[in-house]
């Protein structure tokens, strides 16, 4: 995993502007710490930060290759799981390498296949490929987004990168953000909608999607979609091929040069991950695996039961790290780590995001990173297997809106009453619910019940996952750690797809296809354990800290956040100390990570000179 930039200008020369592409690529050093690497040419910037994973030696970026009279060039963020099922293709077609990373066998899949690569790819990258002799730039994106990758384009002239702040680097790109900006940040936030940079002029390239500049012009393309039709394979096949998927994902990205742990908490997905990661440690004389978890001091003290968290997980992790034989490692924190790293967050993500849910995960990437450079994650599960509530309960299923965003009035009575009147929420919401439902490749001949979980599960790929991605990259690859999510594997993603509820369903219970697939993998406790989210602080002392910062940035006179928000209102909200209330988005944040996004919007605002138009 790394950090890339570039500049392409088709009509300037760029040759004396080395400056500029050093300023854009440190700003990604977080990402790639190990090494930087540039390319330099009339036309043509760009950068490279890496984060040494595979073939120190021979993975050194930007690569430069010449294959009959043309130069070939790309800078690469991700990971390949089929590099050596490619490489034996290459070889076959009179191809030779120098080392072994997977790096090298994708640019060498460009020079065979050109803008047709990205189809043979199973991997989650994000990279650029420049064609000096014939000025042609290629960007594409993996097919569910799990790697980012940001542009502006204007005049001729392409800016990209693995993050916005290397975009906004650039001279010629300011931060500013017009009417639909400010409606994705109050209306959305922390999710995007896909393709929306936020920052006027700057977007993302969309999941599945390349992009090509060359003299003829820019043309952007989607090159790979689910595809929906009858599943014909019998309960018992269907059962065995998830089983076999399921296997094949984890064991694929067990791939590593430098140390390798997974995520554990004792849920299903990270058991999961981390019983075939142990099996395979084992089998291939790994030694022993390492499993990290996290949890927040006196938690156990505040902890109360609810239907989205029935239970703590330390006992579960304890089981699970006994049964596999791994060396678990116990990360807490307290609330003051909390309150404090919410800035750590909103320059991780660019932007305001989920709170304490992404300050949380910030610290315990740090202290991950402080053993291990990779890990695996369980993430995507509960999106591909149906988990949440909004799949099971009928109220949630037929909202005719984003189910983890309904409680619109908590986000808009807090706001000013000019903002709403220029960003409009509920039409922007509905507009963006509406473009998504569009989308959905519908079975035809499907009854309105497996219509609407169809639905369900399309926007939840690619809204609801693509918020809880986008954290993972950030948050991880801030502190240099790489996170890897088997559970987003193409190949099982599409499989499940058409699987009907009754199946995805068994035994009456979410996940229940998951749960029979890993049968004889893990104990049967564990396998029908109650599904609990990601852990978040119930000591009442962290909304009493964020509680204070919101005060004190509603009293500085001076905030930008002022002119955008009900001061008086959120005055109230604060010294009434309401319970948390219902959840304002997904299944974490409630009041306390209300007051904290607006510390993060107010941070956002301050530290990135925001001008709004």
């Amino acid at each position: 995993m790394c950090g890339i930039a570039g500049w392409i200008d088709l009509k300037a020369d760029l040759s004396n502007r080395r400056d500029i592409i050093e300023n854009m690529t440190g700003k990604l050093k977080h990402r790639g710490p190990d090494e930087e690497g540039f390319w330099l040419s009339e036309n043509s910037l760009i950068g490279h930060r890496r984060l040494t994973v595979i073939d120190p030696v021979g993975g050194k970026q930007p690569m430069v290759r010449r294959h009959e009279n043309n130069t070939y060039v790309i800078t690469y963020n991700g990971e390949l799981y089929n590099t050596e099922d490619l490489k034996k293709i290459l070889k076959s077609r009179g191809y030779s390498f120098e080392g072994h990373s997977d790096t090298e066998v994708l640019l060498t899949s460009y020079i065979e296949w050109g803008s047709n690569c990205v189809e043979h790819l199973n991997g989650i990258f994000a990279f650029g490929i420049w064609n000096q002799d014939k000025g042609s730039i290629f960007l594409a994106r993996d097919r569910f987004g799990v790697k980012p990758l940001f542009y502006s384009f204007k005049e001729d002239s392409l800016v990209f990168g693995s993050e916005i702040k290397a975009i906004l680097a650039h001279p010629d790109i300011r931060a500013q953000i017009d009417c639909e900006g400010l409606a994705e940040i109050f209306s959305l936030c922390p999710s995007r909608t896909p393709g929306h940079g936020v920052f006027k002029d700057i977007n993302e390239l969309k999941p599945a999607h390349c992009l090509i500049l060359n003299r003829e012009g820019i043309f952007i393309k989607k090159y790979w979609a689910l595809t929906s039709h009858e599943h014909t394979d019998s309960l018992e096949q269907t059962v065995k091929n998830t089983k076999s998927l399921v296997l094949d994902a984890i064991q694929r990205q067990l791939v590593s040069d430098v140390p390798l742990c997974t995520f554990l908490s004792g849920g299903l997905d990270s058991s999961a991950i981390t019983a075939i990661s142990s099996n395979f440690f084992k089998e291939n004389d790994r030694g022993q695996l390492h499993t990290f978890s996290i949890d927040y001091t006196d938690n156990d003290k505040h902890f109360k039961p609810s239907n989205f968290q029935p239970d703590s997980d330390a006992p579960w992790i304890g089981r699970m790290s006994e049964k596999f034989d791994t060396k678990h490692h116990y990360v807490e924190f307290d609330t003051p780590q909390l309150a404090g790293s919410l800035k750590d967050a909103v320059l991780a993500r660019d932007l305001p995001g989920m709170a304490d849910v992404d300050s949380s995960l910030l610290l315990f990437c740090n202290e991950v990173k402080k053993h291990h450079t990779v890990s695996l994650s369980g993430e995507c599960a509960d999106e591909v297997f149906g988990g949440y509530p909004w799949y099971h309960r009928p109220e949630l299923l037929n909202c005719g809106t984003f189910p983890w965003a309904r409680s619109l009035s908590e986000r808009t009575n807090i706001l000013s009453g000019d903002l709403i009147n220029v960003i409009e929420p509920e039409n922007y919401i509905k507009k963006r619910y509406v473009e998504t439902i569009n989308e959905v490749p519908i079975l035809p001949g499907e009854n309105y019940e497996e219509i609407k979980r169809r639905e369900m599960f399309y926007l939840n790929l690619y809204w609801f996952m693509a918020t809880l991605l986008d954290r993972k990259d950030r948050m991880s690859m801030y502190c240099g750690l790489e996170v890897r999510v088997p559970f987003c594997d193409h190949r099982l993603v599409q499989y499940i797809w058409n699987i009907p509820w009754s199946m995805k369903m068994l035994d009456g219970k979410e996940k229940g296809l998951l749960r029979h697939a890993l049968r004889g993998i893990l104990p049967v406790d564990i396998v029908s354990r109650k599904k609990s989210p990601y852990p978040k602080t119930h000591n009442p002392s962290y909304e009493q800290a964020v509680s204070k910062q919101l005060m004190e940035i509603l009293s500085s006179k001076n905030s930008p956040l002022l002119p955008l928000v009900n001061a008086k209102k959120l005055i109230k909200m604060v010294k009434r100390k309401s319970d948390y209330g219902k959840p304002w988005f997904g299944q974490l944040m409630a009041q306390p990570q209300l007051f904290a996004f607006l510390i993060q919007v107010h941070i956002w605002l301050k530290e990135y000179n925001v001008k709004i138009l």
